[in-house]
């Protein structure tokens, strides 16, 4: 008798953006998304395509969520955790700014929030968006 290894699933790879804007001297805004399938706030970000990279995954996630293109700034966090699925899930964040378009509801998000870091902190819905809000000071925007 042999005993086999579990074969765990494969690493949900995924990627976003905290996508900012100036609010005033020395103050922020970030934008947040609500998910109606899930009934969420979070950050705009998706699942990676095949060959896709991370910060390109990162950058059609955001425009296809949000509408808005946007250009990349620093790498910040990574969360990791178990999806609706049980697959082990990992999603990298980029600090963006916008260059250009606007918000129109899709279906995936219905609703988007310009909102301080305080607010969007009462907001979020997970607390791993949380720690990727706070890894915007290390970036040195708060």
């Amino acid at each position: 008798m042999t005993l086999e290894e579990p074969t765990l699933p494969p690493v949900v790879r995924a990627a976003g953006g905290v996508v900012w804007r100036s609010h005033g001297p020395g103050a922020i805004e970030v934008l947040i998304v609500h998910r109606p399938r899930y009934d969420d706030w979070t950050f705009p970000k998706g699942k990676s395509d095949p060959g896709e990279d991370d910060a390109d995954c990162a950058r059609r996630e955001v425009t296809e969520e949000t509408g808005l293109q946007c250009r990349l700034g620093p790498a910040l966090t990574s969360t990791a955790y178990i999806d609706r699925k049980g697959r082990p899930k990992v999603v990298r964040y980029w600090l963006m700014s916008v260059e250009e378009g606007s918000f129109a509801p899709n279906d995936e998000v219905d609703e988007a929030r310009w909102v301080t870091v305080d607010a969007a902190r009462l907001l979020l819905t997970y607390d791993r968006d949380r720690d990727v809000l706070d890894a915007i000071g290390r970036a040195g925007l708060s």
